[in-house]
């Protein structure tokens, strides 16, 4: 069956740097989202202060949660690391509990939106599925940090906050699933399962950001690993064209 498919997207819309360029994925749109959501810092005038103390903080318990973990951090510690007093810590968060929840749902909604965003940007479950293979892979190097952070936590979650997480992993997992489903309702995929099929995309993903030492040893790129994975999915369930 000929496939009547779009245009491809053009090779930039598949390249890191463009990708970094065109997005603008810049931490300050991070710290500004958590502006807007955090009622506590509205009573903080100035923008500017709150961006750039979001900055030192976040920066803060990332680095210190690479040592020594999360749950192990102490607010003086964050408070040594930042460079800000415990009063001026408190502005922004009401505790751990609530910093965490702050720190997940930031990478969960910036990673659901651009990939949205990505995904709908392009027609064929071709483009489709290459446009959230190399988006979650970008998203991952952009944001590696945030990335490995929010897994290695999720253990100590508990509560609603698990909740969420462990629902916005299906969710993105379910991405994967509901493209293939899409590409063989269309007779563009071949009928292999979608599900184990989304499950091993997902598990592939998350290998670059949780050994990200492995691959800068071999010294892969991000765009080298997207075509890999993209070219290994796209053997299996892609029917030739003609």
């Amino acid at each position: 069956m000929i496939q009547n498919r779009p245009p491809n997207p053009p090779e930039a819309f598949f390249s890191f740097e463009s990708f970094m360029q065109t997005l603008n994925l810049s931490k300050q749109d991070i710290y500004q989202s958590s502006f807007d959501e955090k009622q506590q810092v509205r009573r903080i005038r100035k923008k500017k202060t709150i961006i750039k103390n979001l900055d030192r903080i976040f920066g803060s318990v990332l680095k210190i949660s690479n040592k020594k973990g999360f749950k192990a951090m102490s607010m003086r510690d964050l408070s040594l690391e930042s460079g800000l007093s415990m009063g001026a810590l408190y502005n922004y968060f009401s505790g751990k509990d609530d910093l965490l929840e702050m720190l997940q749902h930031q990478q969960r909604s910036i990673t659901g939106k651009l990939l949205e965003e990505r995904i709908a940007a392009v027609s064929s479950p071709r483009d489709k599925l290459k446009a959230a293979i190399y988006t979650h892979l970008y998203l991952s190097e952009a944001l590696q940090p945030w990335f490995y952070f929010s897994f290695m936590e999720a253990k100590n979650l508990t509560g609603a906050e698990k909740e969420k997480t462990v629902a916005s992993e299906r969710a993105s997992e379910k991405l994967f699933f509901d493209i293939l489903a899409d590409g063989q309702a269309q007779d563009a995929f071949h009928p292999h399962d979608p599900r184990l099929g989304a499950s091993l995309i997902k598990a592939m993903l998350q290998d670059w950001y949780l050994k990200r030492g492995k691959y800068a040893t071999r010294s892969v790129s991000v765009d080298q690993y997207a075509d890999y994975v993209y070219r290994f999915v796209e053997t299996f369930y892609v029917k030739a064209e003609g």
